[in-house]
C-alpha cells in the first residue's frame, strides 16, 4: 500500500509530465546545451522503448514454432520493457531538468543497469533456444 504522501508525490510527478512548462518556475534556466542533452538523452530512451516495443511484435510474428508460453513470455517481456522505457524517460527528464534547474547533482538511477541484464537475460535465453532448433 502507498502511503497518501507517496499518492501525492507520484502525483505531482505525473503533473509535470503533463505539463512540463512548470519544471521553469523552479530555479534559474540551465545552459541551454544541458537542457539540449537531457532532451536527447530523453529521445534516445524513447528510441529504446520503441526497439523493445518492436522485438516483441517481432518475436510474436517471426517464431510461430516457438513453444506458445515461452513465446508469449518474451513478447510481454519485450512489451513491458519498452512501456517502462518510454516512462522512465520522461520521469528521468523531468528529474533531470529540476535538478539542472536547481543546480543539484543528476539524479542516480538503476534502470539502465536492470534494463541491460534483462535484455542480456532474454538474448541469452533466445541464442540457447536456436542452438537447440527449438524456433524453426
Amino acid at each position: 500500500m502507498i502511503p497518501s504522501g507517496g499518492l501525492r508525490s507520484v502525483g505531482a510527478a505525473v503533473r509535470l509530465w503533463i505539463s512540463p512548462a512548470r519544471v521553469h518556475e523552479e530555479g534559474v534556466t540551465p545552459d541551454y546545451r544541458f537542457s539540449l542533452a537531457n532532451e536527447r538523452t530523453f529521445l534516445a530512451w524513447l528510441r529504446t522503448g520503441l526497439a523493445l516495443v518492436g522485438g516483441g511484435f517481432a518475436v510474436d510474428q517471426f517464431l510461430p514454432r516457438l513453444h506458445e508460453t515461452l513465446r508469449l513470455t518474451f513478447t510481454v517481456v519485450l512489451l513491458v520493457g519498452g512501456a517502462l522505457c518510454a516512462l522512465r524517460a520522461v520521469n528521468h527528464w523531468v528529474r533531470c531538468e529540476r535538478a539542472m534547474r536547481r543546480g543539484e547533482d543528476l539524479p542516480v538511477t538503476r534502470f539502465p543497469s536492470v534494463l541491460a541484464l534483462g535484455v542480456g537475460v532474454l538474448a541469452v535465453a533466445m541464442v540457447v533456444l536456436v542452438l537447440l532448433g527449438r524456433t524453426d
